[in-house]
């Protein structure tokens, strides 16, 4: 992997030049349409195997256009699992229904299915993300001399390695059963959560494609995904971007930064990563429900969080999950005693930080979250006004507790999104200084955007040295924006419990415009880089 991908400008013009992104022309007006008529054209045949058999198709060119020789990984991974999957049917062992309620010792055949699976699915992980990572270490530790592979990260290969390692566990572990390879195919290429989430377990996805009565369209259901969808790329392309205009420009300059720009650049990075993963999470849920699926919540307001173990459950929630299930229970949990709970957390979040990329500065980032869990799991604070199962000795008002929480997290952005240990240390030197350099004039200069070139031209015409004024306004302006928005009820509880009326469908449609005129200046998703 070349890490902080998204640093790398040829790497982001390869991105957006050969992959099919939500918000780009070619998947909203012609790749959607010709999926959606296919798969409810044929299913209104009852065409049922042939309908998930074209969706897969058109998941794999989704897939695909980005690269085609990544076609062979993604289908070298799922042809192997499915083979593991089918020879764990040939070993005798008890029934599901007997499974359910009885505990026996895995067989020695599980536990060979078992390994087998974590050592295809983890190896496949660690050659195309880890390889040059820990030969770079390797030579660093030892002073060796060993050759790098400089691989560039295949799309999505951390959720859909992680999607079907869950699937074969659980094979092993003869929690779930075997299923054909059309519906195996289909819930691990389903596009709208291929590349960047949530991780889909079988049990939510499967049924929902053996199920035929889920095939008839459904308009309610059509037009609440269309509601998410475009509330999800109205993030995306008027926010996320443009918050990323400041950042990315800010982190070059890391620095020369003061301690005020060194705040916004911060809190626009942050911003920027918020409103892209919602977003993204948003439209991948949007596009499910228009194809009559739902996927899992991923993404549920945290910036709202009070403390950071409830971050944790609102952030990601899906990877969360799938850390508790397979690495927090099976070392423990809480079953042994307060110490072994807090060592089993700090390990879930440093695994957490490794699996977004490799690099130090991530590990760095997953070291801070897992410790300010661990201290959170302690029970020296509490909330005022919630209820917690545990006593604290303090307790602090709800909105200090937001404080901290967002400050704490912000802070930790220094290492998740710094191209090294040393630049991330710098950010933290910048804190503490005391000059103001005039950098964030330069920073709100980024701003320079078309939806306030009239205006503009006429301050420039009446008022020059007014223009720098302008841009700050409009950068402080965002920000006010972006953190009403973070406490106004967010996308998937718009789109579940409010009416669609006229009125929003009419600003929806406008959202909508202004956001395609927007896509000329397409960029990838952040999460597409994990």
């Amino acid at each position: 992997m070349i890490p902080h991908s998204y640093f790398c400008l040829n790497l982001e013009k390869y991105v957006l030049g050969y992959s099919m992104l939500f918000n780009s022309y070619i998947f909203i007006f012609i790749f959607l349409p010709i999926a959606l008529i296919g798969w409810y054209g044929l299913n209104r045949l009852k065409k049922y195997k042939l309908a998930c058999l074209f969706l897969s198709g058109m998941s794999l060119w989704f897939y695909a256009y980005f690269n085609v020789r990544y076609l062979t990984i993604i289908l070298c991974s799922i042809c192997l699992n499915f083979f593991l999957s089918y020879l764990l049917t040939k070993i005798p062992t008890l029934s599901m229904e007997k499974a359910d309620h009885i505990k026996k010792p895995l067989s020695l055949y599980n536990r060979i299915g078992l390994i087998a699976g974590l050592f295809l699915n983890l190896g496949i992980l660690f050659y195309f993300k880890y390889y040059d990572f820990f030969v770079e270490n390797i030579n660093l530790a030892f002073h060796t001399d060993f050759n790098l592979k400089h691989i560039l990260l295949p799309l999505g290969i951390s959720f859909f390695t992680f999607q079907q390692m869950s699937f074969i566990i659980d094979r092993a572990l003869n929690r779930c059963e075997h299923y054909d390879f059309i519906n195996y195919l289909t819930f691990v290429t389903f596009f709208p959560q291929l590349i960047a989430g949530p991780i889909v377990l079988y049990k939510e996805l499967i049924p929902q494609f053996e199920d035929t009565t889920k095939r008839c369209f459904n308009s309610s259901s059509f037009a609440r995904g269309i509601y998410l969808f475009v509330l999800g790329l109205t993030k995306k392309v008027l926010l996320a971007d443009t918050f990323g205009l400041m950042a990315n420009f800010g982190f070059v300059q890391t620095f020369s930064l003061d301690a005020v720009s060194t705040v916004f650049v911060i809190l626009a990075y942050s911003f920027e990563l918020y409103f892209d993963f919602s977003g993204y999470s948003d439209m991948a849920i949007g596009l499910g429900r228009m194809f009559g699926v739902e996927l899992p919540i991923n993404f549920d307001s945290p910036y709202r969080s009070c403390s950071i173990k409830e971050f944790w459950q609102k952030w990601h929630i899906t990877l969360s999950r799938f850390f508790i299930t397979y690495v927090y229970i099976p070392l423990g949990g809480s079953r042994k005693g307060k110490a072994r709970m807090l060592l089993n957390t700090f390990v879930v979040f440093l695994l957490s930080g490794l699996w977004h990329g490799a690099a130090w500065t991530y590990v760095a980032w997953g070291a801070m979250q897992g410790l300010l869990v661990v201290i959170d799991n302690l029970g020296i604070i509490g909330i005022r006004g919630r209820e917690e199962k545990r006593p604290s000795r303090f307790h602090i008002p709800a909105p200090l507790g937001w404080i901290i929480t967002f400050t704490l997290f912000n802070l930790s952005l220094f290492f998740f999104r710094s191209s090294s240990m040393l630049a991330a240390g710098q950010l933290f030197k910048n804190l503490l200084s005391v000059n103001f350099n005039g950098k964030l004039f330069e920073i709100a200069a980024q701003l320079d955007i078309s939806e306030i070139y009239v205006l503009k031209q006429a301050l420039e015409l009446a008022a020059p040295g007014m223009v720098n004024y302008l841009y700050l306004f409009v950068m402080f302006a965002l920000f006010i924006l972006a953190f009403y928005l973070i406490f106004h009820r967010n996308a998937y509880e718009q789109a579940t419990y409010n009416e669609l009326t006229s009125r929003k469908c009419w600003i929806l449609c406008i959202l909508f415009i202004w956001c395609i005129i927007s896509l000329s200046q397409v960029s990838t998703f952040l999460y597409f880089n994990f």
